[in-house]
């Protein structure tokens, strides 16, 4: 597997090198793998930004009822709640997130950021941030890169997988790639976007991935939620210039060796954590002779 770079160091050491922001060596690394030109490069960036905001569009107009039952409009209860609990700025990132990951649950078209179950937190973190601070779309495309940046080396060095390193791999990689955006646009320094790497990281670690029957719904919808939200104080942190004290590589690699020594039951497997209360096994009891059910009408007579 190509790599970008082998850790967050090297990384910053080519920037400064090479006096250039940090998603240039993004956009070099994909030109070089896609083989594709820097227009391509945009265009698809482009692309990208606009499904992850008709995403958040249509989970917050649309209906959002999954077969499971589990996911029954969360979004738009959230956004419409006249009372807010911070702001009206952090309800709409909350609603957005979810948005965007019910439209995923229920079978809608969404960008793996870095992967569908972790769909909603760029999309909140981002739209809502532009909005806030009017933040221009190639703003917002060069975070993205950075972003891509990030899940790269996550890769690389831990997991992007609930099903290797847990949800602290999965919604953890999301939370720090959006973290990490978002002090970019926000004129962070380098040294401030991987702070909020590495603080992003330090929230999200320990994180079990344990889907209720199976299924990318609960509790992994709320927890794009909740994501999002650490996202951005992860970032607030990072702007103060507040160090995380353990460099980004160091909690990178305690990432690692976390999901290592996870127990199979809690990644992906729906055998330990939520998936294993008694609500749990009965939903999954439920789903599975829902399936059956399915299974038997479609069957053709003889």
């Amino acid at each position: 597997m190509a790599v970008l770079f082998n850790n967050f160091e090297d990384w910053k050491k080519e920037s400064e090198d090479k006096n250039q922001p940090l998603f240039q060596s993004v956009l070099d690394f994909e030109i070089n793998q896609k083989g594709k030109s820097e227009e391509e490069i945009w265009e698809g960036l482009s692309k990208a930004y606009s499904v992850m905001k008709e995403a958040v569009k249509s989970g917050l107009e649309e209906e959002m009822n999954s077969y499971s039952g589990m996911i029954n409009n969360g979004a738009k209860k959230v956004m419409n709640f006249p009372k807010s609990v911070l702001s009206p700025e952090f309800q709409k990132l909350v609603a957005r997130a979810l948005a965007a990951k019910e439209v995923n649950s229920c079978m809608g078209r969404v960008v793996a950021a870095p992967t569908a179950g972790a769909s909603g937190i760029l999309p909140g973190a981002l739209f809502t941030l532009q909005e806030i601070h009017n933040i221009p779309d190639n703003k917002i495309y060069e975070a993205l890169l950075i972003g891509a940046g990030v899940a790269l080396i996550l890769e690389k060095r831990a997991s992007i997988a609930g099903a290797v390193g847990g949800c602290q791999a999965e919604t953890g990689a999301a939370a720090a790639m959006a973290s990490a955006g978002i002090v970019y646009c926000l004129g962070g320094s380098n040294d401030q976007i991987f702070n909020a790497v590495a603080i992003t990281i330090q929230c999200m670690l320990g994180l079990i991935c344990d889907p209720v029957a199976g299924l990318v719904e609960i509790p992994c919808v709320v927890r794009n939620a909740s994501a999002a939200a650490i996202a951005n104080s992860s970032a607030q942190i990072a702007l103060a210039d507040v160090s995380p004290v353990i460099p980004v590589d160091e909690c990178v690699d305690a990432m690692g060796e976390v999901g290592q020594s996870m127990e199979a039951r809690y990644k992906e497997t729906a055998l330990g954590g939520l998936a294993a209360t008694p609500t749990g096994k009965a939903i999954s009891k439920r789903v599975l002779i829902q399936d059956i059910e399915v299974l038997d009408d479609e069957t053709p007579e003889d």
